[in-house]
């Protein structure tokens, strides 16, 4: 099975992370670069997570997760070893129709974290379906190196200009045109090193 490649506005959906490990805590850290409307209930909560719920004043409880905590909720992140406890979660998320990602567990997932790269405006995904976590890993730090540094600058300026000149074949082509070249000063710059 493949998966459909969407990006999401995170901005009014209420996230639930069940887990307070290194794993809750690295997809913690990725839904971070995207909102800050996280809750955690866990029974044991890491030092790294709580560093990370005092920075961001996030929800957090320590306890037993319970059905009713699905209450309100859109995308639910399962990072518990406790497999029969994914599989209710994920039950439970089907018919509470929000999404559900259990660890590790891609039986008992309706999406997936790929592998990201998030530079200012700019947000690259890159997975290879779980076939291979390592290509996707090394790919992503081959794009790394070849992004320049002022993309975020150079993305700003586009958006400014989108806002200033008027829809129509004129304003695609030259959009088209900025693009195309400033992609192609990444070329030069490339086989300078």
């Amino acid at each position: 099975m493949s998966y459909f490649p969407a990006l999401l506005d995170l901005s009014n959906a209420n996230i639930l992370i069940v887990g307070g490990g290194k794993i809750a805590t690295d997809k913690l850290e990725k839904l971070l670069d995207f909102t800050t409307n996280i809750t955690i209930i866990a029974t044991n909560i890491s030092s790294k997570m709580k560093i990370l719920i005092d920075k961001y004043n996030l929800k957090s409880t320590i306890k037993q997760y319970e059905p009713k905590d699905l209450s309100n909720i859109s995308i639910v992140v399962v990072a518990v070893d406790n497999i029969p406890l994914q599989k209710d979660i994920f039950e439970q998320c089907k018919k509470n129709n929000c999404l559900c990602n259990s660890v590790d567990s891609t039986k008992y997932c309706n999406f997936i974290f790929p592998s990201y790269i998030k530079k200012d405006d700019l947000t690259i995904a890159i997975s290879t379906n779980g076939t291979s976590p390592a290509f996707a890993k090394y790919f992503k730090r081959f794009l790394l190196d070849i992004i320049p540094d002022n993309i975020g600058t150079f993305l700003t300026n586009m958006k400014n200009k989108r806002t200033t000149m008027p829809k129509g074949a004129k304003r695609m082509e030259f959009f088209a045109n900025e693009a195309k070249q400033y992609i192609k000063s990444w070329e030069i710059k490339n086989e300078t090193k």
